[in-house]
């Protein structure tokens, strides 16, 4: 039987839906709950801080990238294990790109398609009665989804919690909870979002926390009451291992693996065996793939290049079996990469790319990539959905078409020309693989 489940939203980025979600999923495991996370759209980050939260696996719920029967074949295998599954969003809850309706990559679809309620989070600083007038917008916005009731955030003090409510109150939205702004519940951020789960100092004492505040600030029955919907018992295959036994980079700087990738490669019966290129270790020899998951290698270039047994063993490894590289791995793969000090490091010189953090840039969205040649990630004109998400830049020149990976568009059809490199064996690009057909 499916659990039920709710959606934890907000009207906008910065609101505090990751404060809430963590304080919701650790405060109710406590409680002896079965929950399960799941985060909207494509993010690799915050999935990690769920797991941390709840003690299970959280997977992305994407209606852009993702093609209905594997966007079902995740939400179903999170509320077959479940007693609740909190979704977290991302950015504001009707944010998405121009497509089909349903398959925008907003929240709003996610919690359409299974009948989650939205739990909204408002950040009510600045404000009084008028974050009511926001909240009742998003309610009447879209008459798919139902608005539970609201969760009060950045409250200044007791006065302006009552007058936020009445407000509310004329609204006709309940109000489930109330956090008090507190410096304290921020957890540390750096260029891509938050600092990694693995890497946040004292984490579980901080979910206790924000438990704590949940517990006193929220009123956790009425919010497992709200939760409903169901997910379809069908569901579609997940993505296929690029290899049987696959080599993962794994550590500070390579990080970024999507949680259903790796679940499904292990479900098709692959064997994922990590190493780490910041202590010097090569790929394992008795694999037969090689992958290196973005992350932040910029942080950490230095040592990468100083990694003598990592670089050449990558290289040898190289010489006979296959090796990608996303986003981070790519940059890793290429000749140089230069630091924000402005500092170049020799990397491992398999792709003739050359990268600068030095000169910042934000690329993101979402992207629609036709594979230019047979390789690791599928077959020639191949269709794979993901996303690009780094502030790099490339300083070699743009690939040639007898060299690159892929030619690519974003969400909307725009033709962003070829990207990637791939020369033998080695491929890679920006490109952060979420499924291989949308």
């Amino acid at each position: 039987m499916s659990a039920p489940g709710l959606l934890v939203a907000a009207p906008r980025s910065s609101s505090g839906k990751t404060t809430v979600a963590l304080a919701l999923m650790r405060a109710l495991r406590r409680r002896g709950l079965r929950v399960r996370g799941a985060k909207c759209g494509p993010d690799y980050i915050d999935p990690a801080f769920h797991r941390a939260a709840t003690g299970a696996p959280s997977f992305n719920l994407d209606s852009f990238a993702m093609a209905p029967p594997l966007l079902d074949a995740l939400a179903g295998a999170s509320a077959a294990q479940a007693d609740l599954v909190v979704a977290e969003g991302s950015m504001g809850l009707f944010d998405g790109v121009r497509a089909a309706e349903s398959r925008t990559g907003a929240n709003a679809d996610i919690a359409a398609r299974y009948g989650w309620p939205v739990v909204l989070v408002v950040d009510v600083s600045g404000a009084a009665q008028s974050a009511a007038a926001v909240a009742l917008g998003c309610r009447l916005y879209d008459p798919r989804i139902r608005i539970a009731g609201v969760i009060l955030n950045k409250v200044a003090s007791a006065r302006h919690r009552r007058l936020v409510e009445a407000g509310m109150e004329r609204a006709g939205l309940p109000v489930l909870g109330a956090l008090m702004r507190e410096a304290g519940l921020v957890l540390p951020e750096r260029h891509l979002g938050l600092v990694q789960a693995g890497e946040t100092a004292d984490l579980d004492a901080r979910l206790d926390r924000l438990a704590e505040l949940a517990e006193a600030g929220i009123d956790l029955d009425a919010v497992v009451a709200v939760a409903s919907g169901a997910v379809p018992e069908a569901g579609g295959a997940l993505p296929r291992p690029p290899g049987q036994r696959i080599a993962v980079a794994q550590d500070a700087a390579f990080s970024f693996l999507y949680p259903h990738l790796e679940v499904g490669w292990r479900a098709a019966g692959a064997e994922l065996v990590p190493f780490s290129p910041l202590a010097d270790e090569a790929p394992p020899d008795d694999c037969d793939a090689c992958w290196l998951p973005g992350g932040y290698p910029e942080l950490h270039a230095g040592r990468l290049a100083a990694a003598g047994r990592f670089l050449g063993g990558l290289r040898a490894f190289a010489e006979t079996r296959p090796v990608h590289g996303e986003c981070g791995g790519y940059m890793v793969l290429g000749h140089s990469l230069e630091d924000a000090d402005a500092t170049v490091h020799a990397m491992a010189g398999l792709l003739p790319v050359a990268t600068s953090y030095r000169k910042r840039r934000l690329h993101l969205g979402y992207r629609v990539a036709h594979l230019c040649a047979d390789g690791l990630l599928g077959a020639r004109d191949g269709r794979l959905v993901g996303h690009e998400f780094h502030y790099a830049s490339e300083c070699s020149e743009p690939p040639r078409l007898d060299q690159a990976l892929a030619r690519v568009t974003d969400a909307e059809g725009t033709d962003l020309g070829l990207a990637g490199h791939r020369l033998g064996r080695v491929s890679g690009s920006f490109f952060h693989l979420i499924a291989a057909d949308g």
